[in-house]
Parts: structure tokens; sequence; C-alpha cells
């Protein structure tokens, strides 16, 4: 893996202007559509979409302080106007999210660049739906963060997707069960009052470094500066 990563990522260069480049990398059997949503006032990067098949990376220039978040959409079909349709991570139906996030359960790379530091994490806070990795150019001084487990072979009943009898993405509890304790909202709205429960401890057991519920900070935010990042899924 390292000569790949290393390649990837030495070889783009930052453009005037520019703070860093994702290369986005497809690891999985089938295609992938990754999807982009920018922060609000920032630009939506590659119109918000993209097909990506098996084998394939492409590299994106990323402005200074940008943030948003990245997904993986699995499923797809669209036809020759951009519109269609997704198992999973879908955002309107359409090829290029433009402004649209994807729908839950889907797991995110989060990322806020230049605030002074760039921070970013994985978040299964919505949900998981393909394993993903984010790793910055120099690993010597910042630290990888990774889903790599496959949480749709083990996840609870009550939070599974399922699709032809397969399961092809795990809700978060919060998603399936909309119930304070788990979405850290009314009684449970801070960090001291909102504790991991039995479905994010699953979740945190499979995946240490990604956020397993919201006040998961301690262990599942990152910061680095002065790199590029590498975001895997599968």
């Amino acid at each position: 893996m390292a000569p790949l990563y290393l390649l990837l990522l030495f070889l783009a260069f930052l453009s005037d202007g520019d703070a860093a480049v994702f290369t986005i990398s497809n690891r999985c059997k089938t295609t992938i559509w990754p999807g982009i949503l920018a922060g609000a006032g920032k630009p939506q990067l590659l119109g918000g979409g993209f097909e990506l098949k098996p084998g394939l990376s492409v590299n994106i220039n990323a402005p200074l302080a940008w943030s948003g978040r990245i997904w993986a959409r699995t499923g797809c079909t669209f036809g020759t106007s951009g519109r269609g349709s997704c198992l999973t991570g879908d955002c309107g139906g359409v090829l290029r999210c433009n402004g649209a996030g994807g729908q839950p359960p889907a797991s995110l790379a989060e990322f806020t660049l230049n605030s002074p530091l760039d921070y970013y994490d994985i978040s299964l806070v919505d949900g998981f739906n393909l394993p993903i990795s984010v790793m910055p150019s120099n690993p010597s001084r910042c630290k990888a963060t990774k889903c790599v487990s496959d949480l749709n072979k083990n996840c609870p009943i009550p939070l599974q997707v399922k699709w032809h009898g397969q399961v092809v993405a795990c809700k978060s509890a919060c998603y399936a069960l909309n119930q304070p304790q788990y979405c850290c909202t009314g009684a449970y709205s801070t960090p001291k009052t909102c504790s991991p429960t039995y479905y994010s401890k699953i979740f945190k057991a499979a995946c240490p470094t990604a956020y397993s519920y919201a006040y998961d900070d301690p262990t599942s935010t990152f910061t680095c500066n002065n790199v590029n990042y590498w975001i895997v899924f599968c």
C-alpha cells in the first residue's frame, strides 16, 4: 500500500490558492459514486459527485479554508440526464449532488482546512455503508484514521438496511430509533449527559478512531497542516 499511497499523494501538487489535494480511491470490487458536500459558503467540488470504477482514483484540489464531507454512494443507476437513484448515500436522485447531502446511513470523511490547522475525522454518527480511510501525505507527523471493518456483517438487527436480503448499510442508533439518549438531544444534549450506548460501543469496537456518536471527540478528531489527503473506500 505504501508505494501507491506515496505515488498518489506526493505526485499531486498544490496550485496557487489551494489548501490541499484530496485523492479519492475506490478499492471496492464494484463501482461507487463519491458524493461531496461543501460547508456553508464553500465551493462545491466536481459538482458534488461523480462515478468511480474499481481500482481508480481521482485528484481534487480543495481551496483554502474549505470544509465539507465526502462519502460514497452504492448501487446507483443514472440515466443520460444524470438523474437516478442509489441504494445508499443517495443525494436527491442526481449524479452531481451540487449542495445536497447524502441520505443516511453513510460513512463520512469530514474536513475543515486551515482553521488554522486542518481538522479531519471519519464519522459513523449517520451510520455506515462502506469501509473508509483518511491518510495524510505525511504519516510521520499526522495520524491516519480508518474504519476498515465491514460493519454491515455485524450490524444489529434494528439498525440493518437490507436489499434483496443482504445488509447494504448499518444505521446509527439515532437515525434508526430517534431517541434522545442515542441522538444526544433534550436531557442528553451535553457531553456529560450523553454517554456511549450499546449500539455506539459496537461501532467503536469495530472502528476505534471513528466517531461512533455525537460526543466521541477525544479519540476521533485529528489535526494536521500543509499536507494532502488520501480518502480510500474499501
